[in-house]
């Protein structure tokens, strides 16, 4: 047998021998954000507008920031947090219509758009990018008027990284301001078990032929969509995986997680408030009083 062959029945045996159910949150249980080649394909999917699965298309993002700005309340030269915000396309635009804007985000290609976006709209100077995790990342006590944490970025955290998360942001907010979180409506999440596979030319997942395998498992204790990605180069035989977990959250759930963190009050719109978004009806976004 050839070491290519080799490298295919070691990958296809691992795969059979993996754990059932799958354990939530392996190698982080999120996606390689940060690893430069994967972070350049996916700032491609970001600003692909044939489909919003990475970011959303740019007549919804209007849409959205419009209904950001109202219930956000913030006005010229508030400052703004945007937490894991991608290429900056929330937080530039608000920068355009006067915010003083700090975005933080993991993936280097994604942080080195948003700079650029800034840049060319003409906006740098009101706009400050962070190539940061989240989690570790440190902000100037009530300094924001208002945060964003959006798209479901959350819930890709484990329930206590959640929680500090919330603290921190309450921390950063000024007595009166604002957090807009979207999360999956818990109600809506599928809760079956599926699996899949497809092969393409180049994508996401490399520039050479792939073959994906993937499978979605829902584990109904904690509530945490799991799914399990092995990516073969067909190639060379190598191959990656990847263990994506998603935490869920019931409403009254989130609503005491909010409290406890430091927020006194918190409005629950489900379905985007009624905005015609494509997936509306699978999403509960909050607003959060400090």
């Amino acid at each position: 047998m050839s070491d290519k062959e080799h490298r295919y029945s070691d990958t296809l045996w691992r795969l059979y021998q993996r754990p059932a159910p799958p354990q939530p949150w392996v190698d982080g249980g999120n996606l390689p954000w940060n690893e430069p080649a994967f972070a350049q394909r996916m700032l491609k999917e970001h600003l692909d507008q044939s489909h919003g699965a990475a970011s959303r298309v740019a007549a919804e993002r209007e849409l959205q920031i419009d209904w950001l700005r109202d219930k956000l309340e913030v006005t010229v030269g508030d400052q703004m947090l945007d937490m894991t915000c991608g290429p900056g396309l929330y937080a530039v635009e608000f920068a355009r219509q006067g915010c003083q804007v700090t975005g933080v985000d993991f993936s280097p290609s994604a942080i080195a758009y948003a700079r650029d976006f800034a840049e060319r709209q003409g906006v740098s100077a009101s706009c400050s990018f962070l190539e940061q995790d989240v989690r570790t990342a440190t902000f100037a006590p009530a300094w924001y008027d208002a945060s964003l944490f959006l798209y479901g970025q959350l819930a890709v955290f484990r329930r206590e990284e959640a929680s500090a998360l919330l603290q921190e942001i309450a921390k950063a907010l000024k007595p009166g301001a604002r957090l807009v979180i979207e999360l999956l409506n818990q109600e809506r999440v599928d809760k079956g078990h599926s699996s899949w596979w497809f092969t393409d030319d180049k994508g996401l997942w490399g520039d050479r032929p792939f073959l994906h395998l993937g499978e979605r498992t829902w584990l109904a204790e904690e509530k945490i969509a799991v799914e399990e990605f092995t990516i073969i180069d067909l190639e060379t035989a190598d191959s990656i995986e990847i263990n994506l977990s998603d935490q869920t959250y019931a409403a009254p759930e989130m609503e005491q997680m909010l409290r406890a963190a430091g927020f006194s009050a918190v409005d629950v719109y489900e379905q985007w408030d009624g905005l015609p978004l494509y997936d509306a009806s699978e999403w509960i976004v909050y607003v959060a009083w400090k």
